[in-house]
C-alpha cells in the first residue's frame, strides 16, 4: 500500500486550497478528483462573486472565514496575476420596510469585522447607476468579482511548485479510519489503497456521503444532505450597470442579484429551487426556461427598465447545503476523535471567497 502524508479529497476551489497549504506546510499531498478536470461543479457553477462578510450570523464560520478569506484571497489573486476586479455591489430597498432592514444588515456587517458600508440615499445610487430604483442602498466597495478558473490553476500550480500532485479520474470509494491509519480506497481503471497521516474531505456536494462511508465514524457525525438547485439567466445586450446589484436577502439566498462578469456581460441569479434528491449523481443542471417569468418581476423591482425578451437561460449550480445548520462545518479530530481526518461539510456561498482561509483553518484544526 501507497503511504503519503495528506490526501484531499475533491479538487474544487477549496480542495485545491487545502491541498496547496499542506503542501507548502512540508507535507508529501495528493488530491483526488474524481471529474477528469479541476472545479467541475460548485466552483464553477457559481457568481464569481468575491464576498466582503456582510450577512451571516455573528461568530459563525462563514462571517470569520469570509472576512479573512477575502482580504487573503484579494492580496492572492494581486501576487499570482488571477483576473479580478474590486468593482463593489449596491444593496438596495425600496419601501419603508426594506429601507428600515438596511441598518439590520449594516449592524451585522459591523459584528463580522466590515466596516466599510456606506449609506446611500435613492438619489445617491441613482447618481452611481441611473437606471437602478432604489429609495436607499448600502454601497460594499470590498465586493468584487473574480476568474473562477483562473484562481484554481493558480492554487494547482502552487500546489504542484511545492510538491504535491493532482490525481483527476480518481473517485474515492470511502475511508477506512478504524485502524491505527487512514486508509482510502480509490477506484478509476487503476483501483488502489492509499494510506496517509492526514485525510481531508474537500468533496463538495459528496462531502456527506463521502462521510457516511467513513469506516469508524460514529454517525451522528454524519450530516444529512440537502440540495439547493441556483438558477442563472444571462441578460442579451450591454449591460447598464458597472457594479454587482443586490436585493434585501431572501429565505436560503441572497436573492435575485445582478453580477457581471469581467468582461462586463450581466448575468441574474440565482434563484432557489430546493431539489427532492439524496443524492448529486442525480441533479438536473438544465435550466428551465419558464423560471425566467419569476426572473423579470424580481428584477425590476430594481430595474424597471428591464425589456421584455431580455433574459436566456444560462447556467445553473447547486448549494450543497445541510439539514439542521446553515453554518460551514469543519469537523476534525476534537469533533469525532479521528486523529488526521477532517470532513469539510455544508461549504456553500461565501467557499470561493473563504477558499484559503478554510485552508489554514484546516491546518489549525489538524494541529489542535
Amino acid at each position: 500500500m501507497d503511504r503519503v502524508d495528506a490526501l484531499v479529497i475533491g479538487a474544487g476551489v477549496v480542495g485545491l486550497a487545502t491541498g496547496r497549504a499542506l503542501a507548502q506546510r512540508g507535507l508529501d499531498t495528493i488530491v483526488l478528483e474524481q471529474a477528469d478536470a479541476i472545479g467541475t461543479s460548485t466552483s464553477s457553477r457559481n457568481s464569481e462573486v468575491i464576498h466582503a462578510g456582510i450577512y451571516y450570523p455573528s461568530g459563525s464560520l462563514k462571517a470569520r472565514l469570509c472576512v479573512n478569506g477575502r482580504d487573503q484571497l484579494y492580496a492572492f489573486c494581486e501576487s499570482h496575476g488571477v483576473a479580478h476586479r474590486r468593482c463593489g455591489k449596491l444593496i438596495v430597498a425600496s419601501g419603508e420596510a426594506q429601507v428600515g432592514k438596511l441598518g439590520e444588515i449594516e449592524r451585522q456587517a459591523a459584528a463580522n469585522g466590515v466596516h466599510d458600508l456606506q449609506r446611500l440615499s435613492g438619489e445617491e445610487a441613482r447618481a452611481m447607476e441611473p437606471v437602478l430604483s432604489a429609495d436607499a442602498a448600502l454601497l460594499s466597495p470590498s465586493t468584487g468579482i473574480v476568474d473562477s478558473h483562473g484562481l484554481m490553476l493558480a492554487l494547482q500550480g502552487d500546489l504542484e511548485a511545492a510538491g504535491g500532485v493532482l490525481a483527476v479520474m480518481s473517485p474515492v470509494l470511502g475511508i477506512d479510519a478504524s485502524g491505527g491509519e487512514l486508509v482510502v480506497r480509490v477506484g478509476g481503471e487503476s483501483p488502489t489503497e492509499l494510506s496517509a497521516r492526514i485525510v481531508v474531505n474537500a468533496a463538495g456536494l459528496w462531502a456527506p456521503s463521502l462521510a457516511a462511508r467513513t469506516r469508524g465514524l460514529d454517525v451522528r457525525h454524519v450530516p444529512t444532505p440537502r440540495f439547493a438547485k441556483g438558477n442563472y439567466f444571462s441578460l442579451s445586450g450591454r449591460s447598464p450597470f458597472s457594479r454587482l446589484i443586490y436585493p434585501m436577502p431572501e429565505a436560503g439566498g441572497l436573492g435575485v442579484h445582478l453580477t457581471l462578469d469581467l468582461a462586463g456581460q450581466a448575468r441574474f441569479g440565482p434563484d432557489v429551487q430546493w431539489l427532492d434528491i439524496d443524492r448529486p449523481e442525480d441533479i438536473d443542471y438544465r435550466v428551465d426556461a419558464t423560471r425566467g417569468d419569476a426572473f423579470y418581476a424580481a428584477i425590476r423591482s430594481y430595474w424597471p427598465a428591464l425589456p421584455d425578451g431580455a433574459l436566456q437561460a444560462a447556467y445553473s449550480g447547486v448549494r450543497p447545503k445541510l439539514d439542521g445548520t446553515t453554518d460551514f462545518i469543519i469537523q476534525g479530530p476534537r469533533a469525532h476523535g479521528v486523529p488526521g481526518l477532517v470532513h469539510l461539510l455544508g461549504i456553500e456561498s461565501p467557499g470561493l471567497t473563504s477558499c484559503l482561509a478554510i485552508a489554514d483553518e484546516v491546518a489549525r484544526t489538524l494541529e489542535e
